[in-house]
């Protein structure tokens, strides 16, 4: 008997250390041109992630989300931007069309990626990790333009609603600490 609980414990142990390897590093992504990536070319960084839609009222945001990718890339930051098409659809071209409205409209130069959902039954897993059940900041995506900042250690430091301004004072000093934290 002793044998068997000292085994469950063993594996109960290393199941949790497996799950505790796994991070939004590990996920499958795409990026804007369709080819398999993962944000482990951002580890280590700070990184804005956010829902983007080329046709809503929130769409100008492009431009303070370049603005502080430029401002604070070097210093170990990224914003990347994730379009979405299942708020008033309002992200419905392809993504060569989203590539071609960000760069002619805002001169976008941040990471973009493949088309995908936040929320519902075909949620992407790295919206399951910032937003699911077990996230810090939990509950669905509302609508474009939400934005979760991610500390270097790919933890999620903070969520901002689509309607703060990403050059806020409260969004920057929040960049600024998660760009400064070791």
């Amino acid at each position: 008997m002793k044998t068997l609980l000292a085994s469950l414990l063993v594996a109960a142990a290393m199941t949790t250390v497996n799950a505790g390897d796994k991070s939004i590093y590990d996920i499958p992504l795409k990026d804007i041109d369709k080819k398999p990536t993962s944000l482990k070319a951002h580890k280590g960084k700070a990184l804005l992630i956010v829902n983007v839609a080329s046709e809503c009222g929130l769409t100008p945001q492009y431009e303070q989300l370049e603005g502080l990718h430029r401002k604070f890339k070097d210093k170990g930051f990224a914003v990347l931007g994730f379009p979405c098409n299942q708020f008033g659809g309002q992200e419905p071209g392809s993504n060569a069309e989203i590539k071609a409205f960000c760069s002619s409209n805002y001169s976008v130069t941040f990471p973009m990626f493949d088309k995908i959902d936040v929320k519902g039954k075909n949620q992407h897993a790295l919206y399951k990790e910032l937003s699911g059940a077990k996230a810090k900041f939990s509950g669905d995506v509302g609508w474009n333009f939400a934005k979760f900042l991610v500390g270097k250690d790919g933890k999620v430091v903070a969520r901002f609603d689509p309607g703060q301004e990403p050059a806020s004072s409260e969004v920057v000093a929040a960049i600024e600490k998660a760009i400064a934290a070791k």
